[in-house]
Formats: structure tokens, C-alpha cells, sequence
């Protein structure tokens, strides 16, 4: 017997339907039910397509990661000057966790519970090219135009800070009691904040 080829078309709105249950769900409480209902299909047909959540996942960040590290790349290899440069990355790093929020917890949960060949097979060559933002930083620590300051440390300020409320967001929800529509108005807000924190830090 022939095994029927999977269809592309399926295959598709299947990652649609999961990435909004993900969204309203997240990840711990989506199940793969609720992603068949949505998709319109059986959860026979389901786990033909993707065997776990896990899998469903796996597709999904591969495909943002294609799209996003290489226009991520892209800014860190342009001519812009320096401050220019970071607002575009935080602009750049909260507009697609906000499309993507149960993202990072994903991520840490996994690189916790497995060993490198999960960054390997998740990122593959699609990584972010640091070296030409390294270079422009100690151009401009040289200059004398920002502190003295390590590109490692630079780097990760920007990544905590845009990346961090999407980790905390339940724990800031019960302390605050911002609802979900607050919570994406204040990260909107955030892409300019965090740019002006971070550049304020190490402007002379």
C-alpha cells in the first residue's frame, strides 16, 4: 500500500490553527485536540501530520526563525549608526515575541531538558551574525562617543529586557492585574522604552 503524501495546504493550516491556540492557550495548556478543532480536522489526521506538541512547536519557531533571523541580520550587518541600529533590534525582537509569546518559556523549558543538539536543530545556520555588532560597538567605545561597555553585555541588556516580560508575564498579571489587551499596549510601548534605556546607559 502507498503511503499518501501530506498536503501542504493541511499541513499549513494546521501550524495556523496551533500557533492560535498557542497564543490563547499557551503552550502548557494547549492540546492537540483543541488544535485538530481548530484546524477543522480529526486528531487521526493530526498526529499523521505533526506525532506531538512538541513537533508542532518545532515547525513553528523553524519557521519564524527563518524569516526573523535574516531580517535580524540583515539590520546587524546595515550601515545605520550604532543607536539607530538598537532601536530597530528591540522594535524588531518585541514585535515578534508579541506575535509569539509562549515562545521563549518554550525555549527555556527545552534547553533545559535537552542538550545542545536542540539549539543546533533549531536554529541550524539560521543564528544571528554578532560579529559586525561587535565591531561597530568597539568602533564607537573607541571613538569616544559610548562607554566602555562589552558587546556581550550590551547584547544581553537588550535581549533581557525586551525578552523578559514575555517570560513574567503571568507573575506581573496577578501582581498588577493588567489584562492581555494592557499587557500588548505596554510591550507596543516597550520597543521604544527599552531602545531609549539601553541607549541613554551607554551614550556619552
Amino acid at each position: 500500500m502507498v503511503k499518501k503524501q501530506k498536503d501542504a495546504g493541511t499541513q499549513q493550516r494546521i501550524l495556523e490553527a496551533a500557533r492560535k491556540v498557542f497564543l490563547e492557550k499557551g503552550m502548557a495548556g494547549a492540546r492537540m485536540q483543541d488544535i485538530a478543532d481548530e484546524a477543522g480536522i480529526n486528531k487521526a489526521l493530526l498526529h499523521y501530520y505533526f506525532t506531538s506538541k512538541d513537533m508542532l512547536f518545532e515547525q513553528i519557531f523553524a519557521n519564524t526563525s527563518q524569516t526573523f533571523v535574516p531580517h535580524i541580520n540583515e539590520i546587524i550587518e546595515s550601515d545605520m549608526p550604532l543607536f539607530e541600529k538598537i532601536e530597530h533590534i528591540c522594535d524588531d525582537y518585541i514585535s515578534m515575541l508579541i506575535k509569539n509569546p509562549y515562545m521563549p518559556l518554550f525555549l527555556i523549558n527545552e534547553i533545559n531538558k535537552q542538550d545542545g543538539d536542540f539549539l543546533k536543530r533549531m536554529w541550524g545556520k539560521q543564528k544571528a551574525n554578532l560579529s559586525f555588532f561587535v565591531a561597530q560597538i568597539q568602533k564607537e567605545v573607541k571613538k569616544g562617543t559610548i562607554k566602555p561597555i562589552h558587546p556581550a553585555q550590551l547584547y544581553m541588556n537588550i535581549m533581557s529586557m525586551c525578552v523578559f516580560p514575555f517570560l513574567g508575564k503571568p507573575m506581573m498579571q496577578f501582581m498588577t492585574k493588567v489584562t492581555d489587551k494592557e499587557f500588548v499596549q505596554l510591550m507596543e510601548e516597550r520597543k521604544t522604552f527599552v531602545a531609549r534605556f539601553v541607549i541613554d546607559s551607554i551614550r556619552k
